[in-house]
């Protein structure tokens, strides 16, 4: 029996434990899972003969070193910054490593040794990253191989609440680590945009106006805000030509304006600062708005907002009393006058249009000023019930214990993968645009769409490298045919497959 070793048996291990138990008795595998509390472990595993669960210390070398001596191959989906701890001992111990998470410099540091013991370490295998960096460079290679040049690429993706599960004002709940969604952009976000490198700052990063289209009617639009490094993939996708080059995330709208009043609000800050014992979540938030200036931040929220509905319903009002006006004189209403657009172009603008735009904007203004205190209220500023103790922490691990609660998955919930890259190229005769997108939903709970797409990646790689089919040696990600190939083939049977339309802009 060839023995399989995964550390982690948290909400992403779902579908990899049912893929590698399901696939044991064919392959001659036996699966050992090592979770800090064995318990999720034991569940997931259920009454499998080829699986069981064992739990211990992660620090304790001995044992770390015991545990893999004795594998045949490792996956890690333990936090990041206990991989560089498994990677150290299957280095010492001569044993292929698959992970999900992003190569980081640990990793990189040990890519000398990884290479002199002839043994592949083949990191951020699971959605993202995974999936998106396989499916984009499967097109990008196809484009490449007829001598096309790619102008732009655009690469989006979140894990998304379904349509159907959609009840909250934040249109979002936990579907993976929640500390990693409390901590998303902390560090800003760096992408090239018509050949220039932009920057953005953590304040400024989550905006609604950022919008993209997604090829489901249920869906409709989406906002994306973009990743921290986009820059660092465009070596790895061998993209030195285009002149856009940006990796983003996902959310609704209504998620952007409500993270951006998270981190204004500095309820992402890490020092500890809060004696939470015996506290609940409504006095937290009393000590931490108070702490913060919130009354006198939500008057400037909302006298920004309405005032700006107030000019709105006025600018408005005028247009209608000089239609009205022009009646009465017996005057010609024109339907539409040219003007110059913000690029300086000269466009027919229709007034029934400027009047939609205006009752549009406004009741955007209005909607986000009601939005405010929903959300807030929606995660506990008024709860009295909910007790902290969590000792001395900061307002981020308050946050991490306020989504854990109040934005959790219910049982019969169902989360959501969405996936969409928008690439632009030139031949010598067209220039065309590709859209390839990915929706995947979860069944329940447990069974998720994140558990999906960042466990079967993973447990194919791992039958692919037992079985010889992979023969790469060194610190990898899967950006080669040897591995995208073979993987995005086997995805499909679980109906995670891209669809993709290409569409003319112009000819050269």
């Amino acid at each position: 029996m060839r023995k399989v070793l995964l550390f982690g048996a948290g909400k992403s291990a779902t579908i990899l434990i049912d893929y590698l138990l399901r696939n044991a008795e064919r392959e001659r595998w036996e699966l050992t899972v090592v979770d800090a509390n064995p318990e999720p472990a034991r569940q997931k595993i259920g009454s499998s003969p080829f699986g069981k669960a064992i739990a211990f210390d992660i620090n304790n070398a001995t044992e770390r070193n015991r545990l893999i001596s004795n594998a045949d191959i490792v996956i890690s989906l333990l936090p990041p910054s206990l991989h560089s701890l498994v990677a150290k001992s299957c280095i010492a111990n001569s044993k292929n490593l698959l992970t999900a998470s992003y190569v980081d410099d640990d990793m990189r540091n040990m890519k000398k040794d990884i290479e002199e013991k002839g043994l592949l370490f083949l990191c951020e295998m699971g959605l993202d990253p995974g999936i998106d960096h396989m499916s984009a460079k499967k097109i990008i290679d196809k484009i490449h191989e007829e001598n096309g040049r790619v102008v732009s690429f655009r690469s989006h993706c979140g894990g998304l609440v379904a349509p159907e599960s959609d009840n909250n004002p934040w249109h979002y709940k936990i579907s993976w680590n929640p500390r990693n969604i409390l901590m998303a952009g902390k560090d800003g976000a760096r992408y090239k945009e018509n050949g220039k490198v932009i920057k953005i700052a953590y304040e400024d990063l989550f905006h609604p106006d950022r919008l993209v289209g997604i090829p489901d009617p249920d869906i409709g639009f989406l906002s994306w805000y973009p990743n921290r490094d986009s820059l660092g993939y465009i070596d790895t996708y061998s993209l030195h030509e285009a002149e856009t080059f940006i990796r983003t995330t996902l959310r609704h709208p209504d998620f952007m304006i409500g993270w951006k009043n998270i981190v204004d609000l500095k309820l992402t800050d890490e020092k500890p600062l809060y004696q939470t014992d015996g506290k609940s979540l409504m006095h937290f938030f009393k000590e931490h708005m108070e702490k913060n200036g919130f009354s006198e931040w939500l008057q400037q929220k909302l006298t920004r907002r309405l005032g700006q509905a107030k000019d709105m319903i006025e600018n408005l009002m005028k247009i209608i009393k000089a239609e009205n006006e022009a009646k009465q004189m017996g005057e010609e209403i024109p339907e539409s006058f040219m003007a110059a657009n913000k690029k300086g172009d000269i466009e027919t603008i229709h007034l029934d249009d400027i009047k939609s735009r205006a009752a549009e904007h406004l009741a955007y203004k209005m909607h986000e000023a009601n939005l405010i205190l929903k959300q807030l209220l929606f995660l506990g500023m008024d709860d009295e019930t909910t007790l902290i103790n969590k000792g001395l922490c900061s307002a981020a691990d308050v946050m991490q214990l306020v989504l854990e609660k109040k934005l959790a998955l219910q049982p019969q919930d169902k989360d959501m993968i969405i996936m969409l890259h928008e690439i632009e190229y030139e031949t010598q005769r067209e220039k065309s645009k590709i859209k390839s997108s990915l929706i995947v939903k979860g069944d329940d709970a447990i069974h998720t769409a994140m558990a999906k797409t960042v466990g079967l990646p993973l447990g194919i790689a791992a039958r692919l490298v037992l079985n010889g089919k992979i023969g790469l040696k060194g610190l990898h990600i899967p950006v080669q045919k040897e591995i995208y190939n073979p993987v995005l083939e086997e995805l499909e049977d679980f109906e995670i497959k891209f669809l993709e339309k290409t569409e003319l802009i112009n000819d050269l």
